[in-house]
């Protein structure tokens, strides 16, 4: 059984990507990595491009974008 007190709900973020840091346009929990489609805790969040404005969820999926 959940607790109402401890629940939180998983709200997308949007960010504004910079080359050694991101910036919290709309608060949230996650984004989406842009090639999975999966979503990247913030506090996982290591892998962006600044020129697409684009997260990955690891090397691998940055290398798939770049590929494209």
């Amino acid at each position: 059984m959940l607790n109402t007190f401890t629940f939180k709900p998983r709200i997308e973020a949007v960010l504004r990507y910079d080359d050694a840091e991101f910036h919290i346009i709309t608060p949230g929990d996650f984004v989406r990595c842009a090639v999975s489609g999966n979503p990247i805790l913030l506090e996982n969040l290591k892998y962006w491009n600044v020129d697409r404005q684009e997260a990955y969820a690891s090397p691998k999926e940055s290398l798939q974008s770049y590929q494209k």
